[in-house]
C-alpha cells in the first residue's frame, strides 16, 4: 500500500495486482474486497483492466486460463506444500527416534 490521499487510499501496482490475482483463482470479489479493506469498486476496476488486457502479466494470465488450467495450478501448488509437509515430519521423527547418544 501507498501513501493516502485525500481521496482515499492509493495501491501500488503489486497490490492491485495480488488482489485480483486472488478472485481470479476463485475467491469471491466480495471476499476479496473485504479482507484486503479495498473498496469492491476499486476490485472490480482492476479487474476489468485485467480483462480489458490493460493489466499487470500475472493477473492477465490468469484470466486466460480455463479452469482446468486453473485446478491443475491449484493441485500441482498443494501438492508441492503436501511434499514439503511430508519431508518435515520424515526429518522428525528421524530426531525423534534416534538413541540419545548417552544411553547403553
Amino acid at each position: 500500500m501507498s501513501a493516502i490521499s485525500k481521496f482515499g487510499r492509493r495501491y501500488d501496482r503489486e497490490f492491485k495486482e495480488k488482489a485480483v490475482v486472488l478472485v481470479l483463482s476463485g475467491r469471491s470479489q466480495g471476499e476479496v474486497s473485504r479482507d484486503l479493506g479495498v473498496s469492491a469498486w476499486s476490485l472490480g476496476e482492476w479487474i476489468k483492466k485485467v480483462q480489458a488486457g490493460h493489466a499487470p502479466t500475472q493477473a492477465a494470465a490468469l484470466a486466460a486460463e480455463s479452469p482446468e488450467q486453473r485446478e491443475l495450478r491449484r493441485l500441482r501448488q498443494e501438492n508441492g506444500y503436501l511434499r514439503q509437509q511430508r519431508d518435515i515430519l520424515k526429518k522428525a521423527l528421524g530426531i525423534c527416534s534416534a538413541e540419545p547418544s548417552g544411553a547403553r
